[in-house]
């Protein structure tokens, strides 16, 4: 219980080589842009690709069928354990390999698959709205209507991460007909070019934290998307394919977080520790707490095309509870900190901020609870 190395159970390949690369990397070039991202100054976008070149990337790329999430989950952490923005644009570039590598085009995993799961090219995930749409939170925002040889796609997402002139997200459109008035069950995921004309990125007012994240509001005018972009003609059944893995990609940004702000009160251990032990909540429970996550992370990421509903369940309850210890942790780190948690130029007043985002990414904190009352 008193260890906090992340496990390597039971796993013969590579992987660890590539968590322990990416941990490696994070020390040596990540930690010194950790302020500069988190205030916005730094996308770091070489840092990225440099993870694509040592396989961080490509380790979830389904292999004849299976697919095991574990070494992503476990290089996400390592980044996050250093900077919460690089955990997010990590799992924002891994969710984009995952929808690559799940499709059916072939053209598409053709063209893309190699380049994404190897960080030639970069980008993210625009699947907040569809994923509120999917479960009754809001009205996709994305509608297209068939032409020859693809769709014309209008609207706007609000909020994307990860993205730039040279890059990609997937995301979802409801079609219509052409008086503009919805298809009956008719959803299309597909691949968006960020260097499409006709789409155009706004950059989003200044965040509380995180502002490095290559995060902007997307503008569809009237989008030309080729076949060879379409993810699946069908959205909902692929969505439900690649869900699980979508939810469980995101554990790792949690479990860096709390793994580093268990660091942060055991640094303040030897000068602060005599008054800290009245506080209520002490290291030895959040570690007993990452242990039990990181078990079950690794347990369900063995298995994310699993469907059955108990499985799904635990999923989505691991997601909830990795984003409240994440805010309780980093509360905690900030009591056993005091004053000097509260200076600028400390980590604990940053990952207090980054902590609040895991809990409010989507799926949010309200959405999972929703999620769980509804299986």
């Amino acid at each position: 219980m008193g260890s906090l190395a992340l496990s390597r159970v039971d796993i013969a390949d590579p992987a660890p080589t590539i968590a322990d690369e990416v941990a490696r990397l994070a020390r040596q070039e990540l930690a010194p842009l950790a302020s500069a991202i988190d205030a916005g100054s730094v996308y770091p976008g070489e840092f990225l690709r440099r993870l694509g070149e040592v396989g961080a990337w490509a380790s979830h790329v389904p292999q004849e069928g299976p697919a095991d999430l574990r070494c992503a989950i476990q290089s996400m952490a390592a980044l996050g354990e250093i900077c919460g923005a690089t955990a997010f644009m990590a799992w924002c570039q891994n969710t984009l390999v995952w929808y690559a590598a799940n499709s059916t085009n072939m053209k598409l995993a053709t063209r893309f698959g190699d380049a994404f799961s190897s960080g030639r090219v970069l980008g993210g995930t625009g699947l907040s709205n569809p994923m509120k749409s999917f479960f009754g939170i809001e009205r996709l925002k994305l509608k297209g209507r068939k032409v020859e040889g693809g769709y014309v796609v209008r609207g706007a997402l609000p909020w994307v991460s990860n993205l730039g002139p040279d890059h990609y997200f997937g995301t979802i459109f409801e079609r219509e007909d052409e008086d503009g008035k919805p298809e009956s069950g008719g959803t299309v995921m597909f691949l968006a070019d960020c260097s499409d004309p006709a789409i155009t990125l706004t950059p989003c007012k200044p965040f509380l934290a995180m502002d490095g994240t290559g995060t902007y509001g997307v503008q569809f005018r009237d989008v030309f998307v080729p076949d060879e972009l379409i993810l699946a003609e069908t959205a909902a059944p692929f969505v439900k394919k690649i869900r699980a893995g979508f939810i469980l990609l995101q554990a790792g940004m949690g479990l860096g977080l709390m793994k580093d702000c268990i660091n942060i009160m055991d640094e303040v251990h030897a000068p602060l520790g005599h008054v800290n032990r009245y506080l209520p909540q002490q290291p030895l429970q959040f570690r007993e707490l990452y242990a039990e996550f990181e078990k079950e992370a690794m347990t369900l990421a063995r298995d994310p095309y699993n469907e059955d509903d108990s499985y799904w369940r635990r999923v989505v309850a691991l997601r909830l509870r990795i984003g409240d210890a994440s805010v309780a942790v980093a509360h905690a780190a900030m009591l056993h900190c005091g004053a000097r948690g509260y200076l600028k130029s400390h980590r604990a007043q940053r990952r207090l901020r980054e902590a609040y985002f895991v809990a409010i990414v989507t799926p949010a904190t309200k959405q999972l609870r929703k999620m769980l009352a509804d299986a």
